[in-house]
């Protein structure tokens, strides 16, 4: 018995100092590689490139090869690029967890940006449904530059002719984020109330025209200087956080949407009917290993424990889902709300108003204007 023990012991003491290793592996930061030189006689462009994790000095405005399309891409020239979360989160490499998908230590990929709108300038050989010159917007890596490279069968639709390139980069994560929260996750009915908490952000000004466009009634939480912008997006109702707190009493909702994460679970649940649903977008943000993560896990882990449903969405950037918000741009049923515009140098400014968490709607990374490459944000002429 005495001898089991000891086994026992010195095996739990491996397992830590293997876990302990493996975390402090995870959360190195490698130095910062020298960008590699342009080939000669390469097609260049200008693109924002990151080499290493870090803060916004991370962000590096290059000249690098343009890319080649193979047979089934389009090659699209990018006019205006869209900002999110997401590309804060690559930018710091955290939480730490995500690492061991995008790189240990250094990112694997070292392009930067998602949302996209352009013109196609090329297409392979066995592209069918796109042809040069089309207008198009989508999802696809290395958005923060004057070219992208995107699947044809992937995330990647035409645009309305009624809209313009802002509009249209504006859309695709935020959007698709906020359909399937309510579509899919939510499963929204026409009549319901439902309420979401941050409506003024990204995903929360599309969730609050989506939810009115399935004839939902809705609520939007968000800070005084924003009610009567969620109102003009159609919410019939407004609460300022600072003033109300929508989990201590007043209405029930039969959907709760949670893009901010400022409240406990077991609050959420407290302001749904006992048949709601809940749906986690997004969770608290401090924790460095797993950041919103963190919860939005336990939350799925004890759904079966609560007697309202309540969900955990990690979306799914997808062509149909494009297609849908593209028709509803078409129709007018929902409108980007465009907050700044920065010019592709200024990139690392656009990611520090990000986060700030004070953004109104989404912020646009604009094409032109650059003469030459230098590390992004110094600005200016050379």
């Amino acid at each position: 018995m005495r001898r089991r023990n000891k086994l026992l012991l010195g095996f739990l003491g491996v397992l830590v100092a293997a876990g302990t290793v493996f975390a402090l592996a995870l959360s190195r930061d490698a130095a910062c590689p020298h960008p590699a030189a342009l080939p000669q006689g390469s097609d260049s462009m200008q693109a924002i490139r990151v080499h290493c994790y870090g803060g916004i000095e991370a962000l590096l405005l290059e000249n690098v090869p343009r890319p080649v399309p193979a047979e089934d891409d389009l090659l699209v020239r990018v006019h205006v690029a869209g900002v999110n979360p997401l590309d804060w989160h690559y930018l710091h490499g955290k939480p730490y967890v995500m690492r061991l998908s995008s790189g240990v230590g250094r990112p694997q990929d070292p392009r930067a940006g998602v949302d996209f709108a352009g013109t196609v300038e090329a297409v392979g050989s066995a592209v069918k449904d796109f042809k040069p010159g089309d207008r198009v917007f989508g999802a696809a890596n290395g958005a923060f530059a004057e070219y992208v490279v995107v699947r044809a069968s992937r995330t990647v639709v035409h645009m309305p002719e009624n809209i313009d390139f802002e509009q249209a980069a504006a859309v695709p994560i935020a959007a698709i984020t906020a359909l399937q929260a309510l579509r899919d996750a939510g499963q929204l009915q026409p009549g319901q109330k439902v309420l979401i908490n941050g409506a003024s952000g990204g995903v929360g000004t599309f969730a609050v025209q989506i939810a009115k466009a399935m004839g939902a009634e809705v609520t939007g939480v968000s800070s005084a200087r924003n009610t009567e912008l969620v109102r003009s997006l159609g919410a019939d109702h407004t609460i300022d956080y600072a003033q109300e707190d929508f989990t201590r009493g007043g209405p029930r909702y039969d959907l709760v949407i949670d893009n901010v994460g400022n409240h406990p679970v077991a609050a959420l649940r407290d302001a749904l009917q006992p048949e709601g649903t809940l749906v986690m977008v997004t969770g608290p943000k401090n924790n460095p290993w797993f950041g919103p993560l963190g919860r939005m896990l336990a939350t799925r882990l004890t759904a079966s424990f609560a007697s309202q449903t309540q969900v955990t969405l990690f979306a799914s950037a997808n062509k149909d889902d494009l297609a849908v918000l593209g028709e509803m741009l078409e129709a007018g049923t929902v409108r980007p709300v465009i907050d700044r515009r920065f010019p592709l140098d200024q990139v690392p400014q656009a990611i520090e108003f990000l986060e700030q968490g004070r953004t109104r709607g989404k912020s646009l990374i604009t094409m032109g204007g650059h003469l030459s490459a230098r590390p992004a944000g110094q600005t200016g002429t050379e």
